[in-house]
């Protein structure tokens, strides 16, 4: 039987005071909770374009507007790699998981990323920071992340190493930056500046140098 592929986002509501706490100081918790709605609206937006698939948005919280092709499903308890082993089992077939960190998110990249999946058991996605923007697996079943640390600067190979140790063909996407810090703000602003987070970003800049 052949499975349609699932792109999911992991996400959490844009809450102030509960979504990129990293970037308070400088940035206000409602400032911080602006870019990061702006954030998740570009990667929604983005992985809408790729057709032929199914969407997910796997939602800790409620109140997202998402665009018609999405379904919302919950998140399972407990940390970080517990959700992900969670949503990497949502489906009978390929699927791939982003955040939304990377609102610098293309079309094309998730395109690679199908395609890749398509010919290996793995992809994983590396991030600047040590960790990882995307990770996906050509077939469910496997909960990989156990006791592996995550936002750590050695998530991202110690989550490779789990992959190679259960002998899954891993391919390597291209590096992202998350957007964790002011200083991965901007950089993502400069680097993306036709998304929304970048406008996002220009509307904030001028409280900051008053």
């Amino acid at each position: 039987m052949i499975h349609i592929p699932t792109i999911v986002v992991l996400a959490k509501a844009p809450v102030p005071g509960r979504v990129k706490t990293r970037l308070c100081p400088p940035l206000r918790p409602l400032d911080a909770a602006h870019l990061a709605a702006a954030a998740l609206t570009d990667t929604l937006d983005c992985v809408a374009r790729v057709r032929g698939v199914r969407h997910v948005l796997a939602l800790d919280g409620s109140g997202v507007a998402v665009p018609a092709s999405f379904e919302i499903v919950g998140q399972e308890d407990g940390d970080l790699g517990h959700r992900l082993d969670g949503v990497l089992t949502l489906s009978d077939g390929p699927t791939l998981v982003v955040g939304m960190d990377t609102p610098q998110l293309s079309t094309r990249l998730l395109l690679e990323a199908l395609d890749r999946l398509s010919k290996h058991d793995a992809v994983l996605g590396p991030a600047v920071d040590g960790g990882f923007w995307a990770i996906g697996l050509s077939e469910p079943g496997v909960r990989l992340f156990g006791d592996v640390p995550m936002s750590t600067p050695e998530t991202g190979a110690l989550t490779r190493s789990r992959l190679e140790s259960l002998t899954l063909d891993t391919a390597t996407l291209p590096m992202l930056r998350d957007v964790d810090t002011f200083a991965d703000a901007v950089a993502v602003a400069t680097a993306a500046p036709g998304s929304r987070f970048a406008r996002a970003f220009e509307t904030i800049m001028p409280a900051l140098v008053q």
